[in-house]
């Protein structure tokens, strides 16, 4: 049996929902710092921090709510505290998103969380994620992406995805890099929409090690960690990785994502649930909690 570190009685309830299936206590944030408690003077380097204990759902720029199926909800998070929970229908494949703007951004109605005047070129993000006892059909395709969105029909100058399945001999119990340009090799942009795909360069996706929707890993809490760098104008040494509980997963390195193009830097962050690839017959849910995005390594304990 564990030794439970001696923490006090939060701390041992939280050790205790662990042995119970719910997240380690490193991923649990005790109620007398919760982790986005007074976070902007703790962590000048975070752009944005949602625990979801406080209802901040206002400040995304598009939250879609999928008909009362993507929510806050008591008990949805980890250590049971208020996380989001988003759920799927058969015959559905949406579940919902939230949509985070920061920087420089094309248009007034992209309403950034910070002053809206940075051009980032390299950011981390980071979040909890859990699947419903019982889940089935892997990893429910769309999960999380950061991107540059460079004009009012929201043509994008790189795209950083991080998601499972429709790839050619991709594994659905894994998560994969898949990362894609908007410019050519120069710099200009060649999008005019939102997921523009024949004017798309692709830059070579690359798997996870952690099955993370085998079915040992189910009902357990992880944190999900990304980073995404920008290459410098005229180099090919942008960077695009994925950590799972601090474990490095996958990388791309020496990535030319946009060429010389300065317009705008990486400028939103999406959390969403798109899922076509694998039918399934019964309503299954997925939780999200403690969603952060940084200048900086982030990390999953705080």
């Amino acid at each position: 049996m564990a030794t439970l570190p001696r923490w006090g009685l939060a701390a041992a309830i939280f050790a205790a929902a662990w042995l119970l299936g719910e997240p380690h206590p490193a991923h649990a944030v005790e109620p007398a710092q919760a982790l986005c408690a007074d976070w902007q003077s703790r962590h000048s380097q975070w752009i944005w921090c949602d625990d979801f204990e406080v209802d901040r759902l206002s400040s995304y720029f598009e939250y879609d709510i999928r008909h009362g199926r993507f929510v806050r909800e008591a008990g949805a998070g980890a250590g049971a505290s208020i996380g989001m929970r988003a759920e799927y229908l058969p015959g559905d494949p949406h579940g919902g998103s939230l949509h985070l703007a920061f920087g420089k951004t094309p248009i007034a109605y992209m309403k950034p969380v910070d002053a809206g005047t940075a051009h980032y070129r390299e950011i981390y993000w980071r979040f909890d994620l859990r699947l419903q006892p019982g889940w089935i059909g892997g990893g429910a395709d769309k999960l999380t992406r950061a991107t540059i969105l460079s004009s009012d029909r929201f043509a994008q100058a790189a795209i950083g995805h991080l998601w499972s399945g429709g790839l050619p001999g991709s594994d659905p119990e894994r998560l994969y890099l898949d990362p894609a340009s908007g410019t050519d090799e120069f710099g200009t942009l060649r999008t005019t929409t939102y997921n523009d795909f024949p004017r798309l360069r692709w830059l070579g996706a690359a798997g996870g090690e952690t099955p993370l929707f085998n079915a040992t890993n189910i009902s357990k809490w992880f944190c999900i960690e990304v980073h995404m760098k920008l290459n410098q104008a005229n180099a090919s040494d942008g960077v695009f990785e994925y950590w799972i509980d601090d474990r490095l997963e996958a990388q791309r390195t020496g990535l030319n994502w946009v060429g010389t193009y300065q317009d705008f830097g990486i400028n939103a962050v999406y959390l969403e649930q798109y899922w076509t690839s694998v039918p399934f017959n019964k309503v299954q849910q997925r939780y999200f909690d403690n969603f952060v995005v940084s200048t900086a390594r982030i990390g999953c304990v705080q």
